[in-house]
């Protein structure tokens, strides 16, 4: 069995915390791990770690690569297409990298959900893998308990004969995308409706028989070499497989999972997650509330206060503050597309932005000039670069850096200083056991990222 996880997502739904540069599933939302470090955890019960597989672009590799530094199997999507072409994708390279034949089982898992417990998913995961060697398209159901807007729904017909005491399957009539209010309430009525979990499974060969069936264009990309597939990428149709395969296939099956889930898509979502005090409100960080009910209230840095609230959402971060009725996070959304009309950074990139080297935290700006906290992890350095529009002037708070300026190197310790003027090369490297970090203070009348020019990087840039 091979797992292919999905981390390519850029997810908006829990903006400001989620956002394009540092989406939801490289956030710790549900104790000390990422979402993307629990799932690979919980399959690791029943997977070797040669046999997971994580799906991703390059703008995130490196967030993959340092929350899952024991897991091999990395791949990058050309572009983001939706996950039929990607799972057939991901199809190929183990058939090609991983030397799969057509009777290997795959299963696809989203890397950001929650699932507990462990012991009773995988349970659920065995089982449906016998299912796929049966030729079986296999995907995952949660049984409704509310009228859920922010979630697509499988509809299944009859169900399949099982033996006495195994599990039940279904079926799959069809697959529906969010519904309204109205609709919602019909399906949890119905009885005959389930949240789409996004969990398949399936055999590499009956897979591959489908996309002949059922979607040409991709059956031909699947002809070609991994390096062909890649080159032609971006002809690929952008669908999902529930529209591509699963709901034209008479071998879809759904199987119902009778566990705690949660695609943690919207503010309301984690404040079911997360526990609450006895008035119903869940808290994170510096809050102090005063007759205040059935709220979510996050903080980051600043104290937050509140008097007399109920039903809301309150979520800060660095640069904003998200203030919503309960009930009405599915529109963050329309927040997040105001802000990329106006051309905003927050719709996008947070304060403090990560790279495979540390990150840095814009601490001010302002007409040709801007503030940086720099970070260093032991034993990383920056790119050999050169910048057209600005010079930079480094102050170490911590740690001991390398400095290469022009032809001269050096090294600064704590409360020691280096300047670099413009377009001259230059590069910050950490050589120390312990991180390095700096203030940088940038000048110049251009300060955005695009004015760097790398002449040497060890990370591939």
């Amino acid at each position: 069995m091979k797992a292919l996880i999905l981390a390519g997502g850029s997810g908006t739904r829990l903006w400001p915390l989620s956002r394009k540069n540092f989406p939801k599933q490289f956030l710790k939302l549900n104790g000390n791990d990422s979402l993307l470090r629990q799932t690979a955890n919980r399959l690791l019960n029943i997977f070797s770690k040669n046999d997971l597989v994580i799906m991703t672009n390059s703008e995130y590799q490196f967030h993959v690569k340092s929350d899952l530094r024991e897991i091999n199997h990395i791949l990058l999507e050309p572009e983001s297409r939706n996950t039929a072409p990607a799972i057939a994708f991901g199809l190929k390279y183990c058939i090609e990298q991983l030397g799969c034949t057509e009777e290997e089982i795959l299963f696809v898992f989203p890397s950001d959900h929650v699932i507990r417990p462990d012991d009773q998913f995988l349970e659920y995961v065995q089982y449906a893998a016998g299912l796929a060697k049966q030729g079986h398209l296999v995907t995952f159901g949660i049984k409704p308990d509310r009228p859920e807007t922010g979630y697509g729904y499988i509809k299944i017909s009859h169900p399949l004969s099982v033996n006495s005491g195994q599990k039940e399957f279904f079926l799959v009539e069809k697959f529906i995308e969010k519904p309204n209010e109205v609709t919602a309430r019909q399906y949890l009525e119905d009885g005959t409706y389930y949240w789409n979990a996004g969990i398949f499974a399936f055999s590499i060969r009956t897979m591959k028989e489908e996309f002949k069936r059922h979607s040409p264009p991709i059956h031909t990309m699947l002809q070609m070499n991994c390096n062909e597939m890649i080159s032609q990428f971006h002809q690929m149709p952008a669908i999902s497989i529930d529209y591509a395969i699963m709901e034209k296939s008479d071998r879809a099956v759904m199987l119902p999972m009778n566990l705690y889930w949660n695609d943690i898509g919207s503010w309301d979502s984690l404040h079911e997650l997360l526990s609450r005090d006895q008035d119903g409100n869940a808290v994170i960080g510096d809050v102090v509330a005063l007759d205040t009910e059935n709220c979510l209230i996050y903080g980051e840095k600043r104290l937050l206060s509140t008097i007399g609230l109920k039903d809301c959402l309150i979520v800060e971060t660095d640069d904003a503050i998200l203030i919503a009725k309960k009930g009405e996070a599915g529109k963050v959304r329309d927040i997040v597309n105001r802000l990329k009309e106006g051309k905003r950074r927050e719709a996008s990139e947070h304060v403090t932005t990560y790279r495979p080297w540390g990150s840095y935290t814009i601490l001010e700006q302002g007409p040709r000039y801007k503030i940086k906290r720099v970070v260093v992890n032991p034993g990383a350095k920056l790119s050999l670069q050169t910048h057209s529009h600005r010079s930079e002037h480094w102050v170490v708070v911590k740690g001991t850096a390398k400095v290469s300026i022009g032809d001269k190197e050096i090294f600064i310790h704590e409360n020691e200083s280096a300047y670099v003027p413009k377009s001259t090369l230059h590069r910050l490297e950490n050589a120390g056991k312990i991180p390095v970090e700096i203030i940088e203070v940038q000048n110049g009348e251009y300060l955005e990222e695009d004015d760097i020019e790398r002449f040497s990087d060890e990370y591939g840039r």
